[in-house]
């Protein structure tokens, strides 16, 4: 099966912890961020400050953060179908977490 490429061109903030990212097939996602902040590595992008370092990084093709987190384009652009899939990831990162 092939996974298709997304390339990740342009986001907005919309909201807090919420981006609206652009894509190059022209579609965008309206993401709100907070129900996969947990864990490690998204854990700290909870904090406002942090969350609002968000980047796009034209190398990988997507958003990027300083302490490292970053999204698969391909996550992003599915998100509907992503996102709560990731949220229960997270649901169970903070759960060990604790």
């Amino acid at each position: 099966m092939a996974h298709a490429i997304h390339v990740v061109i342009g986001f907005e903030r919309v909201a807090p912890f919420t981006l609206r990212v652009q894509f190059q097939d022209g579609t965008t996602q309206e993401i709100d961020f907070r129900p996969v902040l947990a864990g490690e590595v998204f854990g700290p992008l909870s904090e406002p400050q942090i969350f609002d370092q968000v980047r796009l990084d034209t190398e990988a093709q997507t958003l990027v953060w300083p302490n490292g987190a970053d999204f698969d384009p391909a996550t992003l652009h599915d998100w509907p179908e992503e996102g709560p899939r990731l949220a229960a990831l997270a649901r169970s990162w903070a759960h060990v977490a604790r």
